[in-house]
């Protein structure tokens, strides 16, 4: 018995070294569980940039005017008695406006009728008396003078007071009226009573640069100006709501002199207002077709700015991507016209932009640029 456990004995002290050992092993072959992960490569969705015809827009603020703009003034001097209109309301020609104060006209008129009775008297005891060569004809005459300028002083004195009663010279809209009640006015007031506009159509006025003038001269068909302004495009109208008015214009005069004070050319649009939508005096944004063709496009989601430059992550031949500075002609909808920096039938970024670093490699997944400009039906012609 002793001999059996002393072999037992023996044999586990064997054993366990060996055991040990084995793990020992083990544990140097095996990875240990928090050990670093390799670098992980993203997937990103790529588009092949096209080439298209695309309609863009120019923009230019503009100011409003109706057709008709006719200013309100006071051929006398008087206070006035009564506003009888008010702003924004609808006159038509010959409608009263004003009322000036007359008491001290009808006092004149009152002595010039007066005068006329007296010149009249004279004039009708005269003539008896020259068919009986009592007196000259001379008399007569001069007697016949006095009652016209009696008449004259008269008619004038009327015409003054019928002048007191201000009416509107056309159809149209009111203005705002600064002056009330009791106001004194006079021919020489610097500000009008109102301003009277017809606005079935209204101008709306704006300036380009003349280079940009130069520019939409030379792209316009036609020989002479008169022929280019007939082939004008159509232009929309923004309001100051942001809204595109619902009537189209079209540009009717250009001045074809560059304003020396301030380097513009001023050109002149006419718009249908028949629902009266838009008032004389408003602002707005006109918007002029321009046409780009084998336009160079870019998704705008597809770029980044940087210290006020914009970038994209053009896809390389090695599956890494590099990020390219972009110049931009104009931005249309979601769409970005090229003039530099990618050219079409290369691959760019699509999404996710913001997660890459120049020089990262990638795992590129093509998607379709439609997709992705998914306004491009709207503005492509």
């Amino acid at each position: 018995m002793n001999t059996l456990s002393d072999n037992l004995k023996y044999n586990m002290a064997r054993f366990i070294p060996l055991v040990s050992v084995l793990f020992l092993l083990a544990s140097c072959f095996s990875k240990p569980n928090n050990a670093p992960a390799g670098p992980k490569v993203l997937t990103v969705s790529v588009v092949e940039i096209p080439s298209r015809d695309i309609t863009g827009q120019i923009s230019y603020p503009v100011s409003i005017e109706g057709v008709v703009n006719n200013e309100v003034r006071a051929k006398i001097p008087g206070y006035i008695t009564d506003v009888v209109v008010d702003e924004g309301q609808h006159v038509r020609k010959g409608q009263l406006l004003f009322r000036l104060e007359t008491h001290s006209l009808s006092e004149d008129a009152q002595a010039a009728k007066a005068n006329i009775e007296a010149a009249q008297v004279g004039v009708d005891q005269l003539k008896p008396l020259v068919e009986q060569n009592i007196v000259s004809e001379i008399q007569l005459k001069t007697a016949e003078a006095k009652l016209a300028q009696a008449k004259a002083a008269y008619k004038s004195i009327a015409a003054n007071i019928d002048y007191a009663n201000i009416t509107s010279p056309i159809d149209g809209y009111v203005g705002s009226i600064p002056f009330r009640k009791g106001n004194l006015v006079s021919p020489t007031s610097p500000t009008p009573l109102t301003t009277v506009s017809s606005t079935d159509n209204v101008y709306a006025y704006f300036s380009m640069n003349e280079a940009e003038y130069v520019n939409f001269l030379q792209k316009t068909p036609g020989k002479t100006l008169a022929e280019k302004i007939v082939h004008f495009p159509k232009v929309q109208l923004r309001l100051p709501n942001g809204e595109l008015y619902n009537h189209d214009g079209k540009i009717q005069t250009v001045t074809a002199q560059v304003d020396p004070s301030t380097g513009t050319v001023r050109f002149r649009a006419v718009f249908p207002n028949p629902e009266h939508l838009i008032a004389n005096g408003s602002s707005g944004i006109i918007l002029i077709p321009k046409m780009y063709p084998n336009a160079v496009l870019v998704p705008k989601e597809s770029t980044y700015e940087q210290q006020g430059k914009t970038y994209v992550y053009k896809l390389m031949n090695d599956s890494t991507v590099s990020n390219v500075v972009i110049t931009i002609d104009e931005e249309v909808d979601n769409l970005l016209i090229i003039r530099s920096g990618v050219e079409a039938g290369e691959k760019i970024v699509a999404r996710g932009v913001d997660k890459l670093h120049d020089k990262e490699p990638v795992i590129p997944v093509s998607m379709p640029f439609d997709s992705l400009a998914n306004s491009i039906k709207t503005i492509f012609e």
